[in-house]
């Protein structure tokens, strides 16, 4: 210990002695009618040393020779200026814009949502709040490019330009959420937004920091349970909620408080509700025999959506110490939900009467989930103040999460995730290059047991070494990136796992103590780069191009299933088998890695009173995995057969296959100003995927949508208005059906009132104002779980 204490010293005196020589700058900050701008943030670009300046817009900050200022304020387009030591009296103007500038956590290099060039969006503040839902997926739907997988309200994953899955990231500080979501549409993913401090979602290949599962993008959700920033005093906020159209409450607490350079931070957040009501709608038909041996049509309705309760309990707790030049921190939490899973029912068979069940003939059970998650964070970053390396950045994570499947009072699957993390940044200048390298672990093990486990237990590590570089050139930002990732998957394959022979009484009377196992591993080499720019060719109007090449090797689920899944209603099979003369041989031979290159081009503009984003994309991507209906079906009487030969009952086999595809679109985001109070945007965006070869289309494309807001502000009110309509798709596969068009209208009034030293704010949003009929076209279950109908939530909030 003394040992390496010492090396990390030594380490440390070498680093110092690249110390360049500082000078102090002074400065004022001004708005185009040269009025001070009081609390703009004024740091060095690439270091965490950072000031605000006074009510009269001044500043002074220590600087190296040849540094950049980089000056922001909420509302006002960020100003960077080249300085050095010789550099005096500075006066620097802002230019408003009618869009706040966040910065981007994921984005690694200090960059705000205005000057990333790959396309991005932030939920943050009262819009997040107002905005936020149970599930990532139903608070980020509205933003364009962005979908849901809805498997029910509570069991929701965000979908990015058709991608989702394993293709989206879902990390929590930077960190994967290490869940099952990954796995199956319905298993929820672990994190909450109501808890974050802001979500980011990154559009298109971010594979350069997170690793291959980018492939598609990321989502971010933000906290402050690690504080990163000096608090000087007791803060919290509490916030009730009641929602009407499942009868939800919700209770949330946050409190935080510091001294002597020593941070707490704690919050909890509690929610129960019943199933959700929807307008009637038809439920899907179904065909029983009469007495007489003759089919006949069931024709039923509803006016809710069964077995969607969900009963949530979530805590954090974080502490660290933020000093000048070093930060150490540690957080800890915990969850622990209940929620129903709609349409997965657990079919009585006859292995149920020899445990004791005792249900009636054809009798369905609910089943529901039960999610537990513990979750430790860490963080340790040391600032070298003044030298070519400027930051050293530290974060890991270990996370036990278990999801058991609860059908009739017991057990019936248990799926787990054990996962630890690393991700080591060294952030650095050299030359006129601001940039980034970096080194990022992973382990996940990966285990299922019980009627569901149609995914065998497996080990996924991954080591990777990554670099991302920027320099500015005038007006242009040019950037570029590379990662180089070792991924390695180990799995025990059991016989029983594949082999379905039909003589069924047979497989009764196998000794599963006979059953072979056998050991499969395979390792890839995942290769992704990155190049582009963006051009500021005036102040607050933009031009940004990007292109990626990425690699993504598959998962252990699109690689390795092999079982029936209830909850989608099919068999699954993964990429290693080969159906032959109706039975099923794991022959993985030749499985060849995801490849996407993506083209983004975006043009911005956010001066003034009239702003936009527009994103064009293109992503050309061979060996796309997906699943494709076989023509069969399978029972456990009678194995698999012809479709056309099967039983009432059977279930559709898909089997994972890699094909070239290609996916293009895109999405928009326009606002205007109309006066101080009042601002109307319009969003929209539209996604085509299809087969390179055969110009089919993808399945479970999420329909096109266009949308627009009214925002009005009257004294300590604010209101809005937004309506948004889905388009009809009719883009489908063989075994697709075409989903309607439907139109949501959604309101909120939000009032701010100050009692002593509290701010408080009520609120109530009327969710699907007319009380519309939609179905979610990329829903596995879309017939049996449209949307909810008309909702009132109203709640409360309050700061101190």
């Amino acid at each position: 210990m003394i040992r390496h204490s010492l090396i990390s010293t030594a380490i440390i005196t070498a680093l110092s002695s690249f110390s360049a020589h500082a000078g102090i700058i002074k400065g004022q900050v001004l708005d185009t009618n040269n009025q001070p701008i009081s609390q703009a943030d004024v740091h060095i670009h690439g270091k965490t040393q950072s000031i605000k300046t006074d009510d009269n817009g001044q500043f002074s900050i220590n600087v190296d020779a040849n540094s950049q200022l980089h000056i922001s304020k909420s509302n006002y387009i960020d100003a960077r200026i080249a300085v050095n030591e010789a550099s005096s009296a500075l006066n620097i103007t802002l230019t408003p814009t009618s869009v706040e500038t966040m910065v981007v956590y994921a984005s690694a290099l200090h960059k705000n949502s205005l000057e990333m060039i790959s396309p991005v969006s932030v939920l943050a503040g009262d819009e997040l709040r107002n905005k936020a839902k149970p599930t990532l997926g139903e608070t980020l739907k509205g933003i364009p490019g962005v979908n849901a997988s809805y498997f029910g309200p509570v069991s929701s994953s965000p979908i990015i330009r058709g991608l989702d899955g394993p293709r989206v990231k879902i990390t929590q500080n930077g960190l994967d959420s290490s869940d099952a979501s990954r796995i199956g549409p319905d298993h929820a993913t672990s994190n909450d937004s109501l808890a974050a401090e802001q979500i980011e979602v990154l559009r298109g290949p971010a594979t350069l920091l997170y690793g291959s599962g980018a492939i598609g993008g990321v989502v971010n959700v933000v906290d402050n349970r690690i504080p990163t920033d000096n608090i000087e005093q007791l803060t919290g906020a509490v916030e009730y909620t009641h929602d009407t159209v499942s009868n939800a409450n919700t209770y949330a607490a946050k409190l935080e408080t510091g001294h002597n350079n020593f941070n707490f931070h704690f919050d909890g957040t509690k929610r129960t509700g019943d199933d959700y009501q929807t307008p009637r709608f038809d439920l899907p038909e179904e065909e029983h025999e009469d007495h007489d041996g003759h089919e006949e049509e069931e024709h039923e309705t509803a006016t809710s959506v069964e077995n969607t309760f969900i009963d949530s309990q979530t805590v954090n707790f974080g502490t660290s110490y933020v000093g000048e030049h070093f930060t150490l921190g540690l957080a800890y939490g915990r969850i622990d939900t209940d929620y129903g899973i709609p349409a997965h029912e657990h079919h009585e068979h006859e292995h149920d009467h020899e445990l004791g069940h005792d249900h009636e003939e054809g009798e369905e059970t609910p089943v529901y989930a039960r999610v537990e998650q513990d979750r430790w964070q860490g963080l340790m970053s040391y600032a070298l103040h003044n030298n070519w390396i400027e930051t050293i950045n530290l974060r890991v994570g270990y996370t036990d999460y278990r999801h058991a499947e609860i059908e009739d009072g017991a057990i019936g699957t248990i799926f787990s995730n054990e996962t630890t993390e690393a991700r080591l940044n060294i952030e650095h200048k050299f030359a006129n290059w601001h940039g980034m390298v970096g080194y990022h672990f992973s382990d996940s093990d990966y285990d299922a047991n019980g009627e569901e486990a149609f995914t065998p237990a497996s080990k996924t590590t991954s080591h990777a070494i990554f670099i991302l570089e920027e320099q500015q050139i005038g007006d242009v930002t040019i950037e570029f990136g590379a990662r180089l990732e070792d991924y390695t998957i180990d799995s025990a394959i059991a016989d029983h796992d594949h082999d379905h022979d039909h003589d069924h009484d047979h497989d009764h009377d196998h000794d599963e103590s006979n059953a072979q196992t056998q050991l499969y591993s395979k390792s890839f080499t995942n290769l992704s780069v990155s190049a582009g720019g963006i051009w500021q060719y005036t102040p607050g109007q933009s031009i940004a191009l990007s292109l990626s090449h990425s690699e993504r090797a598959p998962l252990s689920a699109e690689l390795l299933s092999n079982g029936v899944h209830i909850a989608t209603g099919t068999y699954e099979l993964g990429l290693g088998y080969e159906i032959e003369e109706g039975e099923i041989h794991f022959e993985p031979e030749d499985i060849k890695q995801e490849t996407s290159t993506n083209i983004d081009l975006s043009f911005r503009r956010f001066s003034g009173d009239f702003g936009y984003t527009v994103n064009f994309f293109y992503n050309d991507i061979e060996n796309f995995y997906y699943q494709q209906n076989t023509g069969l079906v399978f029972d456990e009487e009678h194995g698999l057969e012809a479709a056309e030969e099967g039983h009432e009952g059977d279930m559709t086999v898909y089997q994972f296959v890699s094909k070239d595809a290609q996916l293009y679109g895109l999405e928009f985001d326009a606002h205007y100003k109309i006066n101080s109070n009042a601002m109307i945007k319009l969003f929209g965006d539209s996604t085509t995927a299809k087969l390179s070869s055969d110009d089919n289309n993808l399945p479970r494309i999420p329909a096109n949508k266009l949308g627009s807001e009214l925002q009005y502000n009257l004294n300590d009110w604010q209101f809005s208005l937004t309506g948004t309509h889905y388009f009809e798709q009719n883009d489908i596969t063989a075994y697709e059906t075409a989903t309607d068009s439907y139109t949501l209208f959604d309101a909120q009034a939000n009032y701010q009132l100050t009692v002593g030293p509290v701010d408080t704010q009520f609120y109530i949003n009327i969710d699907n104002i007319t009380d519309e009929l939609g179905f979610v076209h990329s829903s596995f279950i879309k017939d049996k779980a449209p949307l909810p109908g008309r909702n009132f939530r109203i709640g409360v909030r309050g700061y101190f």
